[in-house]
């Protein structure tokens, strides 16, 4: 599967993460949801790095582990994981900050805490 487009990339997670919260529903850890994605990810054979570190260069100081991502899938998308009440700003600001800064075009912000799972997924790109 190395040769993915970008859109089929994120359409395997987000049918994933869909089949996820019709099985489990709402209000779990968001762990428990990274597990689980993590499972279908390599059910299907994507590659894909769980809490993946980012270094950070600010001039000449450079900062190991500065973050680290829920899961980076096929070192293409960055995916954020909540199970929250709703979305707020600072989570739109984190997955940006981590696509601007990892220089990574895609990257997914998933709420599993939602009725409909198609309500918890958005997806951006710069």
């Amino acid at each position: 599967m190395a040769t993915m487009k970008l859109n089929d990339i994120t359409g395997e997670i987000v049918d994933s993460c869909i089949k996820i919260h019709k099985e489990m529903g709402p209000g779990l850890y968001e762990k428990v949801y990274e597990d689980c994605l993590s499972y279908e990810l390599e059910k299907r054979k994507i590659a894909f790095k769980r809490q993946s570190p980012i270094t950070v260069e600010y001039e000449k100081l450079i900062i190991p582990n500065a973050f680290k991502i829920d899961l980076f899938v096929m070192d293409k998308v960055i995916v954020e994981l909540k199970s929250t009440d709703k979305i707020h700003p600072i989570h739109e600001s984190q997955i940006l900050t981590y696509m601007r800064l990892s220089k990574v075009e895609v990257g997914l912000l998933i709420n599993f805490n939602v009725p409909l799972m198609k309500d918890g997924i958005k997806r951006y790109k710069i």
